[in-house]
């Protein structure tokens, strides 16, 4: 009866929160609250909705690992434990100097400065997937600050555990550290002996897959709980396990919808936890504590890797996805009352700072590119001169024939047309490991994302003579459009739309072909017919070169897309 409620009311929200083209993870959190035992009291946390919720953060987390194979935890592990650990460190610090002024004790305000430091593992993991984003550079590293986030928050509960006489803290790091590498060793020895030739087996029938991996995510998540590591980091790793593994985009697909079911019930049931008692007398500390989180974080973010040599735009963007505070800030305050060393306003003044940072940091999540484009010129004192370490690129001309935005799946057939055209052309792709394999193979491109018009002031339209975006972005292609017209009226234009009407505005603003992948596999099946008839071997020879085709696209991490999201395609290729 509860799960009946909840679902019909979810379902209520969520219309309104489409309407209004709002995150729709709003709206399950805003049911959690109007479901809370403080309003309706209708979700009171049973152990079948909690269950639930552990589910989904699993999943979340397992998916989430699946796109991190060991070659990306190199490429990012550097940037994610330097400034990762920075960024705890200075935010704790500021944080601290920040609630002293505002009234709190010392040791309530270092509760306070604590809290602020971490973010969501879930929160950030669920909207990047949501975006189409984590496999962009900032992406990574976002989830890279998270996952040393996650160890710091670890032996940040044991030491303030310690000091209530409970056990020794250097005993407990000790074999908390043990533990943990006899575990990632456990994992490693799987990884490398065990799984490849367990998937081949299990991999044989699709259903004994799904299940397959929903038991090894779930097993190894309560591994880790078990052994007093937290459900995130067992369950990233699980999916980190199996990264390498040429099945993951299957698994991936197949877990995506049982995984949106149960992380809605998470966060359901985040909101229906969160109290709002004593906050009215502490608006103005709620709402200066939140700015901080929401622009100082960022902030923070945004210098540490301006430091290290990384662009201002993946700095901001990165900032931008840990600007809101955790779950476990939440349980971190509740530890310091419990031990009398906070007292509960602290408490309920942090939990209205989460609502707050959660709700806002949705937003700068999935209007991060379009924030940027707005303040790009007035961070670039966060930017160090010189190259950059996330400018990937490989030019050997001055000059193009044909720019490419855009290289997976349609750009993949495309680069083997110009090959045999014999023309000079530039691929631009937002995923550093794309740019990386083409510059392995010769291919003249460059690390960079269309919607930043730093990027597109840098690329001569003037003397190409053929543009194509396979970046099925509205917004994105009609900034494109008008950038290549100011510079070059005669070039060649093709984008790529899924909508009829995008695809007419997209011809009005000076497209010269719009290229829409549903109509055309239609059109292509047809001219099939017409040519071949009733001809079994022509079929049977299309087949072939179909298979073969297919097999290569899979090899390679191809994968088509189950639906189009309109309103997260930004990253689309």
């Amino acid at each position: 009866m509860e799960l009946s409620i909840l679902l019909a009311v979810v379902v209520f929200i969520s219309a309104i929160m489409r309407i209004l083209k709002q995150p729709l993870i709003i709206g399950y959190i805003l049911t959690g609250i109007l479901l809370s035992p403080n309003l309706l009291n209708v979700v009171r946390a049973s152990d079948a909705i909690t269950a639930f919720s552990q589910i989904g953060v699993a999943l979340l987390l397992f998916l989430v690992g699946l796109n991190l194979n060991p070659k990306i935890i190199r490429e990012v592990g550097k940037v994610s434990i330097v400034a990762g650990l920075g960024q705890v460190i200075l935010t704790t610090g500021l944080g601290f100097l920040f609630a002293i002024l505002l009234g709190f004790g010392t040791t309530t305000a270092f509760y306070i400065g604590l809290g602020l430091a971490f973010s969501s593992t879930i929160i950030v993991s669920k909207l990047l997937a949501d975006k189409q984003a984590t496999e962009t550079l900032y992406g990574r590293i976002a989830i890279g600050f998270l996952i040393v986030q996650d160890l710091v928050v670890i032996f940040a509960l044991m030491i303030l555990s310690s000091t209530s006489g409970q056990s020794s803290f250097l005993a407990m790091a000790f074999n908390t550290l043990l533990r943990g590498a006899g575990l990632i060793l456990f994992l490693v020895g799987l990884s490398v002996y065990v799984l490849p030739t367990v998937m081949k087996h299990v991999a044989k029938s699709q259903e004994f897959l799904f299940l397959f991996s929903l038991g090894w995510a779930l097993a190894i998540s309560s591994l880790f709980y078990a052994l007093g590591f937290s459900v995130e980091i067992g369950s990233l790793l699980a999916g980190v396990t199996l990264s390498v593994s040429t099945y993951r985009f299957e698994i991936s697909s197949r877990l995506k919808p049982l995984r949106d079911f149960f992380i809605m019930i998470f966060f359901i049931l985040l909101g229906s936890q969160m109290v709002f008692a004593n906050v009215a007398h502490a608006i103005i500390p709620i709402v200066l504590l939140s700015l901080f989180v929401l622009i100082g974080k960022p902030l923070i973010v945004l210098a540490l890797m301006g430091s290290m040599g990384y662009t201002r735009r993946n700095g901001f963007l990165t900032g931008a996805a840990l600007a809101q505070i955790s779950a476990f800030s939440l349980i971190l305050i509740a530890l310091g009352v419990s031990l009398g060393q906070v007292g509960p306003e602290a408490a309920s003044v942090v939990t209205m700072v989460g609502i707050i940072t959660i709700a806002g940091s949705t937003y700068f999540i999935n209007y991060s590119e379009r924030l940027y484009l707005r303040l790009s010129r007035f961070l670039k004192v966060f930017e160090r001169s010189g190259e950059k370490i996330d400018e990937h690129k490989r030019i050997t001309h001055e000059t193009y024939d044909i720019i490419l935005f855009g290289y997976n799946r349609i750009g993949y057939d495309l680069l083997e047309s110009f090959k045999r055209i014999e023309k000079q052309f530039l691929v631009v792709d937002y995923n550093p490991e794309v740019i990386r394999k083409l510059a392995a193979d010769g291919v003249d491109c460059r690390y960079g994302d269309v919607s930043d018009t730093e990027l597109l002031n840098e690329i001569d339209f003037a003397h190409a003579r053929m543009l194509i975006s396979t970046i099925p972005d509205l917004d994105i292609n009609l900034l494109l459009i008008s950038r290549a017209r100011d510079q070059n009226k005669a070039a060649i234009i093709i984008v790529v739309s899924h909508q009829i009407e995008e695809a007419m505005k997209l011809y009005d603003e000076g497209a010269t072909y719009v290229v829409m992948p549903h109509f055309l596999g239609g059109h292509h099946a047809s001219m099939m017919i017409e040519e071949y008839g009733f001809d079994l071997e022509k079929f049977l020879e299309e087949k072939v070169t179909h298979v073969e085709h297919l097999r290569k696209r899979r090899a390679m991490g191809h994968e088509h897309p189950k639906h189009v999201n309109h309103e997260h395609s930004m990253h689309v290729k």
